[in-house]
């Protein structure tokens, strides 16, 4: 069952001096098509060994921008990009079992302000820092479990866990390990007309608003229990797979609806689902509160969905990837689909009736079993045999074959106009680990070429 309030948004207008710079001059086409722009980046630190090569440093740089991209509402020339939770990596031989490691542990998630030069160079305008109610800055480490924690142990470089002191050691009730409710992993963003963001994420997922500033005014989730919502969304959505919650946000041409979807199969009820292509897209109208949900057929088992972007009010591209690298394989998969949900079943609205019914935990259930336990034991014809249609969709780029894309992650897009779009990879931070050990995150077998998170412009496609 929703648990429903009323959802006040604040009109904020958007004070940035730089909104009307170029406004009317296109600087985009100057940027190579084949080879695409390098975001700018800073360096956080350097002083760590990089554990890829016998010698040499680890270079951990923010940079971390291609978790997400939007257009900024009115300068042609100007888009908005998004980090994650900041610089991180896997660690699984910690003394509290898996979790991940924080190099940079006091990292603030953020957005950036970009604008694309005369000369088709990127430039970072602003970095807008995101923040709490009460001003202060949220971190980038993982919620509680009452709030989607997974049991991720943050660790520090040196795989210590992150405490709440980090002069004392670890004790489950004096010094516990340090979380953060309020902690984002973003993944998708959107910029509103009226100047504020709204953010969705991994981890709960959450999907929060923040104002021009970067201030959370709202927040929406699967948790009931949470007094910082306006609107839950279905509570199903809390099984999300670990790392892999909503990883695209949209909102539509008129301002009203948020689209978000999921990356991959959720574990509903539990991993056992995990090796299948069934993704949830979810909808909720900001004036009404009401909240839709519809189905994605994703091509492989355990593909990502990394991005979405509004083409009208059910018209959408969607990124669907892999996450391997065109060096490692040259059947990569890096495509951008167009998908359309007008004719396509909203869960929401089906009455229990038969062999369906609603679990207030689960969802939709056929026979008794989630609809990701009745594709994987019967296929998705048994979705059609109970009159459940999924969004269409229609392949609108190869991206391995049409720029050669080297990156692993595919994860952001801005449409520019009716037959052009942009798409942005996330670099990690240049950073990641093999066995418990940081190292660079390189784009060639070689390791000479660190991985940066790079804009590449689309072309002659038709998007209207």
């Amino acid at each position: 069952m929703l648990l429903k309030k009323s959802l006040s948004i604040t009109l904020i207008a958007c004070a940035s001096a730089t909104s009307m710079v170029n406004a009317n001059s296109l600087n985009i086409d100057k940027i190579d098509k084949s080879q695409g722009a390098l975001l700018p980046y800073t360096v956080l630190r350097s002083d760590l060994k990089d554990n890829a090569k016998a010698e040499g440093m680890l270079e951990i740089r923010n940079g971390g921008f291609g978790s997400d991209m939007t257009a900024h509402p009115t300068n042609k020339n100007q888009f908005y990009a998004l980090t994650d939770r900041g610089p991180n990596a896997g660690y699984n031989i910690g003394e509290l079992g898996k979790g991940k490691m924080f190099p940079t542990p006091e990292y603030t998630p953020r957005i950036g302000l970009f604008e694309v030069g005369e000369t088709g160079k990127i430039n970072l305008l602003k970095n807008i820092l995101l923040k709490r109610p009460d001003g202060s800055p949220i971190s980038g480490l993982p919620n509680s479990s009452a709030l989607g924690g997974t049991g991720e142990t943050p660790y520090n470089h040196l795989g210590q866990p992150i405490v709440e002191d980090m002069a004392q050691g670890y004790d489950a009730n004096t010094n516990p390990i340090k979380l953060d409710d309020f902690g984002l992993d973003g993944e998708g963003l959107v910029a509103m007309n009226d100047g504020t963001f709204w953010v969705s994420d991994e981890y709960g997922p959450h999907m929060v608003h923040f104002d021009s500033q970067g201030k959370e005014i709202g927040r929406i989730n699967a948790f009931a229990h949470d007094k910082r919502t306006q609107v839950n969304l279905p509570a199903e959505f809390a099984n999300r797979r670990a790392n892999r919650g909503m990883e695209g946000l949209a909102i539509t041409p008129d301002q009203k609806t948020l689209v978000g979807i999921m990356q991959s199969t959720m574990y509903n009820p539990s991993s056992a689902v995990k090796n299948l292509n069934l993704v949830r897209i979810v909808t909720v109208d900001l004036q009404t509160n009401e909240v839709s949900q519809y189905l994605y057929q994703q091509e492989k088992n355990q593909n990502s969905n990394s991005g979405i972007a509004s083409l009208s009010d059910s018209e959408f591209l969607v990124i669907e990837r892999d996450g391997k690298f065109l060096r490692d394989d040259k059947k990569a998969m890096k495509h951008i689909y167009r998908i359309d949900m007008s004719k396509a079943t909203n869960i929401e609205s089906i009455e229990a009736k038969g062999a369906l019914t609603q679990d207030a935990k689960l969802g939709l259930l056929i026979n008794g079993e989630t609809l990701e336990q009745a594709v994987l034991n019967h296929g998705w014809q048994i979705l059609e045999e109970n009159n459940i249609k999924p969004v269409s969709k229609s392949l609108v780029v190869d991206l391995v074959k049409t720029v050669n894309y080297p990156h692993d992650k595919l994860e952001g897009m801005w449409i520019i106009s009716p037959t052009q779009f942009a798409v942005v990879n996330d670099d990690d931070f240049a950073t990641w680990s093999s066995k418990g050990k940081l190292e660079q995150k390189y784009l060639d077998k070689a390791q000479t070429e660190i991985d940066g998170s790079r804009l590449y412009i689309i072309d002659d496609v038709k998007l209207d």
